[in-house]
């Protein structure tokens, strides 16, 4: 061979061996790895609290570089109704802003300089000190920065910052002001307009409606009708809790819902203009904090009353309308004309205007300021619909026992219950749902002499079971039946222990704790839920165990759970027997450190009958246990058998969502499955599964994500057939991950 030959071969062996150790050296992509105070699992309740629904406010957007003062308050409210920051002298913050509009001007859209109609509704600023983004597309990132575009937009006030600061120096009060809060010198500038308005706007706080009194022990704060509205707002059948969380009623991601662009104006993409990777038409949820005076609603005013919106988000928001991509928890819902009234009464019970500023006489300017409104008419219907009493928490007393007694509700008991009080109820069919919002309280059914529990029975049309939001919440020997939405839901509570009852075609889901902390869930048989039988989501440290579920399309799922464990369960004949999974759009931002162990998951091949549109209708029938896009899960000493299509997957999320819709870390990694017994699995998979693969397996792995080891000589196949054991060395592990993507890549 020529020497010219041998040196191109050498050159091409170099290539290949710098390839390969490249492969096998170099670290793998893997997702984000977020910081704990971001994770966003758990619950925020306060403790001690006398109930649940109290929760802690986030932090406020204050900077070290703008810390409040008294002087930069009143100098910023000053500036927020001066006309004088607008290049035509005739428009204020509060022009848009009006404090007897909840801050907003009453407008479908707003109105800009000369009359100039604005492409959106004017966002209220009750609450924008807990705000992380600004606007209805987010654009801006700091409160401070928020307030240039007003100031500057040559369709709203129209200024520039040299003219703004050139006419603030020009009066002499305003240079006085300035210096008195900033210091002598160069203090009238443009940055310290910002901050003033900005230093004002963080003290526009409402926390003391008549829902805060409630939570706060006032249990007459609510009217009736209000009470079973924050019933229906918690319930997972209208999900208006996903987005409107307690304690600020918002949230600072951004969801399609569908809302319908206004007739003869053009298409409204939201987020996206911000974010090219955004879903088209993604807005920001807006606190529900004084929305009962902020109308007309939505980002672009086109529902007038809230009676509309709630009709909108009934029909399934966009989804109606043939729009893609709407949020996952935005699925349509049936409301009796009572439960819808319901519902708006509570909104209305979010309204506290007790630290509204006053609009100043004057100001330094001498220009006109905005007009007070008075009476307004949502004022009016506020005072009406807010009719609760103005008791007083109730005394302290020794902790007592409260039994339902015969011609009694368990509601008019559980009334009476205060902190450290045990409930019981006898045997008996109780025809009811039952709100307990009071923390530290036993909710116990007592069996008749044969062993029967207490019933509590929804015939089909009532929403919830039970709901309850107090901390240290224990509830055992009941059997509930026959409702539409959960058999049992806890709410952003801390201590829960949920134990000994049978669930039964209760809806969405069996037993439901979601944003939780420290739960213990045992010995529950749960069956036809068209979700999941036994569910924890948005929660940490969470155990699972003892439990029977079957004939419901989930048998127990951990959703965007930080800790959870579950084991010595049985799952059989579900769609799929357990789930451990992280979704997209949704507050909490992982799902890790889970233990799966000792659990049988046998035979789930039931048909799904998860509700259209829903992400649980997606799952495909027969598989044992499914991981998607989970990190840290162990499952071990398993009996995984009898499952059609397959025993064990672990997936990426794209298997069921737009690169779009994700807003989380979509792969599985750090994940470790061994010692499992698998039989009889994969031998009839479901039609995705089979023309997808060709064929069923005991185990499914797609091939992403970092780190996954399969110890499993009992699995007799296996996608890949090569599984990366724990023995592989990172090298082998790497060069083996990147040639299977690279096979997955061709062939997909």
């Amino acid at each position: 061979m020529k020497i010219w030959m041998k040196r191109i071969f050498a050159g091409l062996g170099i290539v290949l061996l710098v390839g390969v150790l490249y492969a096998a050296f170099a670290p793998l992509p893997h997702d984000e790895v977020l910081p704990e105070e971001k994770w966003g699992a758990g619950s925020s309740s306060v403790e001690p609290a006398y109930s649940g629904l109290q929760r802690d406010f986030p932090a406020t957007n204050e900077t070290d570089a703008n810390p409040s003062t008294a002087d930069k308050v009143e100098l910023g409210r000053l500036l927020f109704f001066d006309p004088v920051l607008s290049q035509n002298n005739d428009m204020s913050c509060a022009s848009c802003h009006h404090p007897d509009f909840g801050f907003t001007d009453g407008n479908a859209q707003a109105i800009g300089a000369n009359g100039t109609v604005l492409p959106r509704n004017a966002m209220s600023l009750w609450n924008v000190a807990y705000n992380t983004n600004f606007f209805w597309d987010g654009r801006a990132s700091t409160l401070e920065q928020q307030t240039h575009t007003p100031l500057t937009d040559e369709n709203e006030m129209a200024g520039t910052p040299a003219e703004i600061e050139a006419e603030l120096e020009a009066i002499p009060e305003y240079v006085s002001l300035f210096e008195k809060t900033f210091g002598s010198g160069d203090s009238v500038t443009y940055e310290n307009v910002q901050n003033a308005i900005a230093a004002f706007e963080r003290t526009l706080v409402s926390n003391n409606s008549p829902f805060d009194k409630y939570a706060a022990g006032d249990v007459n704060a609510l009217t009736p009708a209000q009470r079973r509205g924050l019933a229906v707002f918690r319930s997972a059948g209208t999900r208006c809790f996903e987005c409107h969380s307690a304690p600020t009623f918002s949230d600072d991601s951004f969801s399609v819902t569908g809302v319908p662009d206004l007739p003869g104006q053009p298409h409204d993409a939201g987020r996206m203009e911000v974010e090219s990777t955004s879903l088209d038409g993604a807005f920001k949820a807006p606190t529900l904090r004084n929305i009962a005076l902020t109308a007309p609603y939505m980002h672009n005013g086109i529902f007038n009353t809230l009676e509309e919106v709630v009709d909108f988000y009934a029909k399934g928001g966009g989804r109606d309308a043939g729009v893609e991509n709407v949020d996952i928890h935005v699925i349509g819902f049936d409301l009796t004309d009572q439960e819808k009234a319901d519902l708006v009464a509570f909104l209305y019970a979010l309204t506290d205007e007790s630290r509204l500023p006053e609009i100043p006489e004057s100001v330094p300017s001498g220009l006109a300021v905005v007009q007070k409104l008075e009476p307004v008419l949502a004022r009016q219907i506020v005072s009406e619909m807010n009719a609760g009493g103005t008791e007083s928490v109730s005394a302290p007393r020794e902790a007592q026992t409260l039994r339902v007694e015969k011609g009694q509700t368990i509601q008019s008991v559980v009334d009476q219950a205060l902190p450290g009080d045990t409930v019981e109820v006898p045997y008996g069919i109780y025809y009811e749902h039952v709100i307990i919002d009071v923390s530290n309280i036993k909710f116990m059914g007592v069996p008749n002499d044969k062993g029967e529990w207490p019933v509590i029975e929804g015939q089909g049309t009532g929403a919830d079971g039970v709901i309850a939001s107090g901390n240290d919440f224990e509830m055992a020997f009941f059997a509930v039946k026959n409702f539409t939405s959960n058999g049992v839901l806890v709410e952003g509570a801390k201590n829960v222990y949920l134990h000994d009852m049978y669930i039964e075609n209760t809806g969405v889901y069996g037993v439901y704790p979601v944003r939780c902390t420290d739960v213990l869930i045992e010995r529950i048989e749960g069956t036809l839920m068209n979700d999941a039988a036994i569910y924890a989501g948005k929660s940490e440290n969470v155990v699972i165990r003892d439990t029977l579920t079957y004939g419901n399309v989930i048998g127990i799922e951990l959703e965007n759970t930080v800790n959870g464990e579950v084991y010595n369960n049985v799952a059989h004949d579900n769609t799929i027997g357990i789930f451990i999974d992280l979704l997209p759009q949704l507050p909490s931002k992982v799902s890790m450190y889970t233990k799966v162990h000792d659990n049988i998951s046998e035979n789930n091949n039931g048909e799904n009958f998860g509700k259209p549109g829903t992400a649980v209708s997606l799952i495909p029938p027969g598989t044992g246990m499914l991981i998607l896009a989970a990190d840290h899960v162990e499952v071990y000493n398993n009996t995984i058998r009898g499952n059609k299509t397959g025993g064990l997957a672990v997936f990426n999320l794209t298997i069921g969502f737009s690169e779009e819709e994700i807003d989380v870390g979509p792969n599985p990694e750090h994940n470790y499955a061994h010692d499992n017994m698998y039989e009889n699995n994969g031998y009839d998979p479901d039609s995705f599964v089979k023309n997808m693969l060709g064929a069923g397996f005991d185990i499914i792995w797609d091939g992403s994500g970092v780190n996954n080891r399969f110890d499993e000589p009992n699995a007799s196949t296996s996608f890949p057939p090569v599984l990366p054991t724990s023995k592989w060395p990172d090298p082998a592990y790497n060069l083996y991950w990147r040639l299977l993507n690279f096979v997955v890549g061709l062939v997909s």
